[in-house]
Formats: C-alpha cells, sequence, structure tokens
C-alpha cells in the first residue's frame, strides 16, 4: 500500500521533535505577521503626522497660538507635534529669565526636544528586534528539524535487509517541511524588517531636521527678547 505523502499526513505523522519545531515555526510565522502589520501602522501614521504637522507649521500660524492649541490636548500629541510642544515650553518658560543666558534657555529647548525624540523612536522603534530575530533564527530552527527528520529516517533505514526510496522518502520529506516553514517564517520578516527600518529611519531625519530649523527660530525668538530688554530695560516679563 503506497504511503500517503500529502502534506497534512505528513505533519501528524512526524515525530514529535519535527512537530514540535513546526509548532514554533507557526508561532513564528504568526507572530512576525502581526508584528509586520502592527508597525506598518504606526510607521505610515508618523509619517502622516509630520506632514501634517509640518504643513501647520510652515504655514504662518503664531508659535505661541499653536503651541497652546497643542497644551489643550497635550496627553494625545505624538511625534513632531510632541518634539514641538516639548522645545516651546522649555523656551517660554526660561526666555523671561535674565539670570539665565540666551545660549543655556536654547541647550535646554533642544535637550526637551532630544527627551521627546528618544521616546518617540523608541516607540517607532518597538519590536522591529524581534522582527529581525524571527528573519534570523527561523531558518535555522527549521533547518534544526529537517536534520533530525532525516537522521530519524536513516536511523530506521539500518533496521530493514532491504531499502527502498518509497521507505525513506515519508521521511525525508516531512523534514524538508520543517525547512520550507521556517524560510516561509523568515521571508516576510526580514523584508518588513528592511522596509520598516529604512521609514524608521525617514522619520527620524524628519525630526531631527525640525528639530535644527525650529531651533533657529527660537533663536532668533531669542535674540528678539533680548533686543526688546536692551530698548527698555525696565520691560516687563510676558506671557507666551
Amino acid at each position: 500500500m503506497q504511503a500517503d505523502l500529502s502534506i497534512t499526513a505528513l505533519i501528524l505523522e512526524a515525530s514529535i521533535v519535527v512537530q514540535l519545531v513546526m509548532l514554533l515555526l507557526l508561532f513564528f510565522s504568526v507572530a512576525g505577521w502581526a508584528m509586520i502589520f502592527q508597525r506598518r501602522k504606526a510607521i505610515e501614521t508618523a509619517l502622516q503626522d509630520a506632514y501634517k504637522f509640518e504643513e501647520r507649521f510652515w504655514s504662518g500660524v503664531d508659535l505661541a497660538r499653536l503651541f497652546q492649541e497643542i497644551s489643550a490636548r497635550a496627553h494625545n500629541s505624538r511625534g513632531m507635534e510632541l518634539l514641538f510642544y516639548a522645545g516651546f515650553k522649555e523656551f517660554a518658560r526660561l526666555r523671561n529669565n535674565k539670570d539665565i543666558q540666551r545660549q543655556h534657555i536654547l541647550d535646554a529647548s533642544y535637550r526637551a526636544m532630544r527627551v521627546a525624540h528618544s521616546r518617540e523612536m523608541d516607540k517607532l522603534e518597538s519590536n522591529l528586534s524581534l522582527l529581525a530575530t524571527i528573519g534570523s533564527i527561523s531558518p535555522y530552527v527549521g533547518l534544526f528539524g529537517t536534520v533530525w527528520g532525516i537522521m530519524n529516517a536513516f536511523i530506521g533505514l539500518g533496521s530493514v535487509q532491504q531499502a527502498t526510496l518509497a521507505m525513506v522518502a515519508p521521511g525525508i520529506a516531512e523534514a524538508l517541511i520543517a525547512t520550507a516553514m521556517g524560510l516561509f517564517a523568515a521571508i516576510p520578516a526580514v523584508i518588513a524588517y528592511n522596509r520598516f527600518t529604512n521609514r524608521v529611519e525617514k522619520v527620524d531625519n524628519q525630526y531631527l531636521n525640525f528639530m535644527d530649523e525650529f531651533l533657529a527660530i527660537l533663536q532668533r525668538q531669542a535674540l528678539n527678547v533680548k533686543a526688546a530688554e536692551t530698548r527698555n530695560p525696565a520691560a516687563q516679563e510676558g506671557t507666551v
């Protein structure tokens, strides 16, 4: 009677070790695809938010007014909007303090933006390392299952007088399924990781460029405050 060589039958009849390997690879594949969809949405949202905020920022809106708008929903702020909020908040808090030098005010504003930037980048890069791990180890896990299955197949041949291809074929076939599952889990993870890394780098560059441009604007505002103080030494502290 000819053995059933369908994929389902081979998986069900595989050894316990090979089945465990296949189950682990199935988990890697499901987890990898879940991360891919989740990271794709998060990164694309970050890019769209950055474009929208830049359009609003460079539209000529008064920065103090923009700051007040964001302050009303500060707990929901994210991305470039949060960088602006952190930097301008620190600038507004210190700029009318005559005991603090202008450069120290700018440095404090930039540090506040750097902290917000680091937190936002940590969010964007979340789970990317897991995608890289799945992409790198899945082929080796599948290869382990293949080696184990082939080893068992040849050990089985040692107990028979006459070996035939029909006897060894099911064992080799079930072992090769583990390799195929390892590649199925690894290839999408590697492709997604490379693409997402590139997209995150693009977002990072947008954030850093905005921080530099915004710092230049704050520097001009600080110069204006200094000039006003020079013209009117008795000027009172203003409000944002």
